[in-house]
């Protein structure tokens, strides 16, 4: 997939990366999840800088992990994309996928899809890419808008977006965009229930078996849970960029705010 000419095709076929998977780490590692960015690199800027002061005044390792939806509805979907794919954190990074790129990438592949995305806010992101944006639209126009996009992509933006991982188990937590389905043991999540869930998830009080850490879902701030924990809040609609630092068994919060 990564090595396909992004204007020369549109055979988007993801990555298959599993769902739980565990990266090296210890108990002096700093773990920053960081919640939906939605385009606005004017907040995610000073949240990076924010990091990078938190992890060299504790003197540990960090693992940073992003929990999707980086395009869509702000305005620098593509500078979003760009930033974090060459990694702007102290230490390791990992980035997941949430719905609005599973949403894109569905688009990329076949444009008859292209509702769904639109319904999500997709014109802000194809105006980031120099695509060009009516008011509405419809099937041929979402053709167009297909090949421009692949035209646009630089092979570097669809390898990060198609290495985009499900979901990231770090004892004692299990990271993903939006949430998991009660009573199925995590291992076994379906991607359109990490990326999708809600409410069967959030109203339910079930020990999942790890705290799952999400966004997906805007709260005015963040929500711990004991068997999770939210930190999407609502970068369009309220204006704040949530980071939770999660050390030692313990909580607390970054936050960029306009």
């Amino acid at each position: 997939m990564a090595g396909l000419a992004p204007a020369a095709t549109s055979n988007f076929i993801e990555a298959d990366f599993p769902i739980m998977n565990t990266p090296d780490s210890d108990e002096s590692t700093l773990l920053y999840v960081i919640g939906d960015i939605h385009g606005r690199l004017d907040l995610l800027e000073p949240l990076i800088d924010a990091i990078h002061h938190d992890a060299g005044s504790r003197g540990a390792g960090s693992l940073t992990v992003t929990v999707g939806d980086y395009i869509d509805r702000g305005p620098d979907s593509r500078a979003v994309i760009d930033r974090l794919m060459a990694n702007p954190f102290p230490g390791r990074y990992v980035a997941l996928k949430g719905n609005h790129e599973a949403a894109m990438l569905s688009f990329l592949d076949d444009p008859e899809t292209g509702e769904i995305w639109w319904r999500n806010g997709a014109a802000a992101t194809l105006r980031s890419f120099g695509v060009p944006v009516s008011d509405s639209y419809g099937p041929s126009d979402f053709v167009r808008a297909q090949q421009a996009l692949l035209a646009a992509l630089t092979p570097e933006e669809v390898r990060f977006l198609t290495s985009l991982r499900p979901a990231l188990s770090v004892d004692p937590y299990f990271i993903c965009h939006a949430g998991v389905r009660p009573g199925v043991p995590l291992e076994r999540q379906r991607e359109q229930d990490l990326f999708w869930i809600r409410e069967e998830f959030l109203n339910s009080g079930m020990d999942f078996g790890r705290i799952v850490v999400h966004g997906h879902t805007p709260v005015r701030a963040p929500e711990v849970m004991p068997n999770r924990i939210n930190v999407d809040t609502g970068v369009i609609v309220c204006g704040c960029l949530t980071c939770v630092v999660l050390e030692n068994g313990g909580h607390r919060f970054l936050t960029s705010s306009s």
